[in-house]
Order: structure tokens, then sequence, then C-alpha cells
């Protein structure tokens, strides 16, 4: 994973999602019971997501990248989506 800084960044575990979840927070300067409030869900939920817990609930986790104003782009493999 690249670090993050307003671009798109290539995600292949929940590992890594979790370590730019933690980033983007930081850099919002945010805590993590800051997201969970806003978000609506527990501040557990914050915890596991930021591990890397890989079975947390999938609408949980777009919900909370919304919020933090992330996006998922879906595209096949070794093509660029035109985002920079």
């Amino acid at each position: 994973m690249t670090s993050f800084d307003d671009k798109t960044t290539r995600i292949r575990t929940s590992a890594e999602l979790g370590k730019l979840i933690k980033q983007v927070r930081q850099d919002q300067s945010l805590l993590q019971s800051d997201i969970a409030g806003l978000a609506g869900t527990g501040n557990r939920f914050i915890v596991d997501l930021e591990r890397g817990k890989p079975t947390l609930q999938l609408q949980k986790v777009l919900d909370t990248l919304d919020l933090m104003g992330l996006e998922v782009i879906i595209q096949r493999k070794g093509q660029s989506n035109g985002h920079s």
C-alpha cells in the first residue's frame, strides 16, 4: 500500500484498508470515538476496522468510508481508473 494523499490507493487486504482508514482519521485530527459517534457505530467497530478485522459488516465499512470522504472504486486488474 502506498501513502495516502488525495490519490487513488490500491487496497488488497483488510489490514491495508484498516491502516489507510487510521491514517486518514489521524490526518483529519479525529479520534476513534469521533468517527464511531458520527457513524452511529460502537467504538469497538472502529478499532476492529483499523486493525483490519476481515469479518466486519460491509455496509458499515462503506458507510464509514463515505463519512470520512472516501469511496470504493472497482476496476479490472491492470486497468487505469483515470483518477489522479
